[in-house]
């Protein structure tokens, strides 16, 4: 009955409709409506056999609405009706969405019964905070996993990308933050996921404790570009709801890239000329209003941002990898080399790089960590000599150290996805493998 009652509320007083004047490809022309309706509009297309297909206004031709639907548009033709809805789009969301599955829509896809509707709207584009009204990042957020506790230690409120190509592991290491953190409540976005792995995510990766704590939502890879664009918004628009909750929310969207694809279909399709590889420059204009909006908020709660980035055949330089970078406040890079060699998660501590850092630590911990990258980082220069043969040991005491600790800092760095690891945990064993120091000797005491 609440439902109900909401969505009555929620019904406009008065109908505004045009018509189908032109179909090209996915691209829906509608007249009528123009002088009426904005950029975001949204729509709802009567099909010759009744059905109802969503839609979005992506921009304008002459006195036309360009319009790209939800859904398949099989049954539009020209003079379907075209009804306005809503002129922004929103949800209502409700703590007990905890634990559910949704689309890109904020439908249930999980087989359970249907959402409650909350009081409050968040619409799907809101704006950040402002950023005088901010508060700073928190403190340290335990993510669970050792290499990214210690070599890139993240804030409540940080924000940080996941930079990897193909099969090299972000996924699983998604799922070992969702399950292991400190965070209150996981907010997941799957944003373009195949198909075939969305149900595996949930069982094998996730598990019940993880998605107990968690709200997922899914829009795969065949689905509308629509659909995964607003997959993401939505996920954002999640993730503020529990914030306003005063909440640590840990963000995890998996990938920014495919949002960036998305919005690239949509403004090539709305007429925008392609600028850097193909990308729209509505594409680098997004990009920012999307991951600006994790963050402290102005109030108790946070969202801990956390995004992947699929980049396009291993080159950390392309231009969406290049444009998130700048924008975000650290980044974690997997090496497909390290993969390769069986150790997991694959992180190239050397190559990634936390922006709260040193600040958020302890004088004995950043001295932990500024010796164990001296040891990681002497080891990767002389690799090549060291393999070969053509080092002696005995010519450089500094090199002779990393070749002895080698072995124990890659144990240190690979971890299991059925196991965790606390911050504390983590900087014990660090102390205990680099040595050294009385304020290293404090630490692992």
């Amino acid at each position: 009955m609440h439902n109900i009652l909401a969505e009555i509320d929620r019904l406009p007083s008065l109908e505004l409709y045009g018509r189908v004047t032109g179909v090209q490809g996915l691209m829906i022309e509608v007249g009528g409506l123009a002088r009426t309706q904005a950029i975001g509009s949204r729509l709802s297309l009567v099909a010759r056999g009744g059905q109802e297909i969503p839609g979005e206004i992506v921009g304008f031709r002459r006195d036309q609405a360009v319009v790209l639907p939800f859904g398949a548009v099989d049954g539009v033709g020209i003079g379907c009706r075209a009804v306005a809805l809503a002129r922004q789009a929103a949800i209502h969301p409700d703590i007990s969405w905890l634990g559910r599955v949704i689309d890109a829509r904020g439908e249930p896809v999980d087989g359970g019964p249907p959402l409650r509707q909350g009081p409050r709207a968040y619409p799907l584009r809101a704006a950040p905070p402002p950023a005088h009204a901010r508060r700073r990042v928190g403190s340290r957020i335990d993510l669970g996993v050792r290499a990214l506790n210690s070599f890139v230690t993240c804030c409540r409120g940080q924000r940080m990308g996941v930079f990897a190509g193909s099969g090299v592991g972000k996924s699983v290491l998604m799922s070992m933050m969702a399950r292991y953190t400190g965070a209150d409540v996981n907010v997941i976005g799957l944003v373009g996921e195949r198909g075939r792995e969305v149900q595996e995510f949930i069982e094998d990766d996730l598990g019940k404790d993880g998605l107990a704590r968690s709200v997922l939502v899914v829009a795969t890879s065949d689905e509308p570009a629509l659909q995964r664009r607003q997959a993401a918004y939505l996920t954002m628009a999640l993730a503020e709801f529990f914030r306003d909750l005063d909440l640590d929310v840990l963000c995890l969207m998996d990938s920014v890239t495919r949002f960036a694809m998305a919005q690239r279909e949509i403004g090539l399709a709305g007429g925008e000329p392609p600028a850097a590889k193909g990308y729209t420059p509505t594409v680098f204009a997004e990009l920012p209003k999307l991951l600006e909006r994790a963050g402290p908020g102005t109030g108790k709660g946070s969202i801990t941002g956390i995004f992947t980035v699929l980049v396009e055949g291993d080159d950390h330089n392309e231009p969406i990898a290049d444009a998130v970078r700048g924008i975000l406040d650290g980044h974690i890079v997997l090496d497909r080399q390290i993969a390769e060699r069986g150790r997991y998660p694959a992180v190239n501590v050397l190559k990634s790089v936390s922006r709260t850092m040193p600040a958020c630590n302890a004088a004995a911990e950043g001295e932990i960590i500024q010796r164990a990258r001296r040891l990681l980082a002497t080891y990767e220069d002389m690799a090549e000599l060291i393999r070969i043969g053509a080092y002696r040991r005995g010519s450089d005491p500094e090199v002779d150290a990393a070749i002895a600790r080698q072995p124990q800092l890659e144990a240190f760095l690979a971890q299991g996805k059925e196991e965790s690891s606390t911050l504390a945990e983590g900087f014990r064993a660090l102390a205990g493998i680099v040595g050294g120091g009385q304020g290293m000797a404090e630490v692992a005491a």
